[in-house]
């Protein structure tokens, strides 16, 4: 029987979402293989979590395109990015704490080619003067991805329900957290 490697990296999402301290043994149970199997296709945890970076650049590029960034205020298409986003935002977010990732110039130049769109995204904000000039879109940027980890892992602790994801995400990003005077 051959190994099915995407259900096997979806199994290990789904389980370092929720563990990020899983042990190789615990992502072969979920996926239903042995793990020796595992170590064959994947040396290590290292090995795992640099193909869980590939399939989570992959989504996050279908989102951007899914996303339609260039279309209508940018506001709308942040909102329609963080909709877009949402199915893989447990991946993402356990990607976002994976140091290993960052480090060294090893960084994947697919993350750089997520940065840009969504750093446009924010620049072509400001020039239309949606949004607030006086912060980067840098910092926009990982603001929204520190928003998406965040609505993610509050969502799989059931502190939050998954229908308010994509309001609370893109509301607190654009409209910040002050309450704003009845008129």
């Amino acid at each position: 029987m051959a190994l099915d490697r995407d259900h096997v990296l979806r199994s290990a999402a789904a389980l370092l979402t929720r563990k990020s301290t899983a042990t190789m043994d615990e992502v072969a149970r979920a996926a239903g293989i042995s793990r020796a199997t595992l170590h064959r296709h994947f040396a290590g945890r290292d090995a795992l979590v640099r193909a869980l970076e590939s399939l989570g650049i992959a989504e996050c590029e279908a989102a951007l395109r899914a996303a339609r960034l260039d279309e209508g205020p940018a506001s709308e298409a942040v909102r329609r990015l963080v909709r877009e986003i949402e199915p893989v935002a447990g991946l993402l977010a356990f990607l976002y704490t994976e140091n290993q990732l960052f480090e060294g110039e090893e960084r994947n130049q697919g993350w750089a080619r997520i940065d840009e769109p969504v750093a446009a995204l924010f620049r072509r904000g400001q020039a239309a003067g949606e949004f607030r000039i006086d912060l980067t879109p840098a910092w926009l940027t990982e603001a929204l991805y520190g928003l998406l980890a965040a609505g993610a892992w509050v969502i799989s602790e059931g502190r939050v329900a998954p229908k308010d994801f994509t309001h609370m995400i893109a509301e607190l990003l654009l409209g910040g957290a002050l309450r704003r005077e009845e008129s």
